[in-house]
Order: C-alpha cells, then sequence, then structure tokens
C-alpha cells in the first residue's frame, strides 16, 4: 500500500531562470547576469559552511557576472529575481563569455566558451557577427 503524506512535493531542480538572464540579489540588491547554472550545490564544503544563510544545496545554483563590479558569486536560485529594465551589465568578463544582448527576451547570447572558474579557456572567444554592434556604456 502506498500512502501519500500530505503537503509532500517532489523536488524539481528545473532552473527557473536561464543563462544570459539579468538578476538581482534579493538580500544583497546587487544586479548581474547568469553565465553558469549548476542543478544543484557543486562549490566547496567549507564555503558552504561559512554561507550565513546555508540555501538549500538541492536547487539550482548561478554564477553570475557582477554588473559594475569585477566579481563573480555563486548564488542559490531562492535568493535572486529577474530585473526587467533593460539596462545592460557591465563586468569586465561579459565579452568573454556572451556575443550579444537580445533586447526582445532582454537577454544575453551565450557563446561557446567554457565556463571554468579559475582557468583560462583554451580558445579565444568567437568573433562576434559581422552586423553585431557592441552596446554604448551607461553613463555614469
Amino acid at each position: 500500500m502506498i500512502h501519500i503524506i500530505k503537503g509532500y512535493q517532489a523536488e524539481d531542480n528545473t532552473p527557473e531562470f536561464r543563462i544570459g538572464d539579468i538578476i538581482i540579489h534579493r538580500k544583497y540588491r546587487y544586479r548581474g547576469v547568469i553565465v553558469h547554472i549548476d542543478l544543484s550545490f557543486q562549490g566547496d564544503e567549507n564555503w558552504y559552511l561559512s554561507n550565513h544563510t546555508q540555501p538549500s544545496k538541492e536547487q539550482p545554483w548561478y554564477f553570475l557576472l557582477v554588473d559594475g563590479n569585477q566579481q563573480v558569486t555563486y548564488v542559490a536560485e531562492e535568493n535572486l529575481y529577474h530585473e526587467n529594465s533593460g539596462n545592460l551589465v557591465v563586468h569586465p568578463m561579459l565579452n568573454l563569455f556572451f556575443s550579444g544582448f537580445d533586447t526582445e527576451l532582454n537577454r544575453y547570447n551565450r557563446n561557446d566558451v567554457p565556463w571554468n572558474p579559475g582557468q583560462l579557456p583554451d580558445a579565444l572567444p568567437p568573433l562576434p557577427p559581422p552586423n553585431f554592434k557592441p552596446p554604448n556604456p551607461p553613463a555614469l
């Protein structure tokens, strides 16, 4: 006999966000663009234990290029929400991993450069399409 436990839901690790989405961190309010997704926590255990909030490891975790900064962060899905202003992200590694911005989808277009934190890529990123014009940096 199978007993159904009231309120039980199977864990679903389908990411809510996609690579190239611009997001905001719920607690720290910084903006960023998603460059890579892990379906569950894949980081260092010591780093996780030092994290004050320790969100569930059994949810998607995202690597973000932080806007206006050189920082890359690793964040649990529950700490993020979409940012829909249409403002572009400024980060020194943006052009390494993205080949342009889709204004209709409000999302960056990821290229084929592999995400290898701490390692240089094996090859240079592909050249942008011939008609690609980089966006103007935001006014400061």
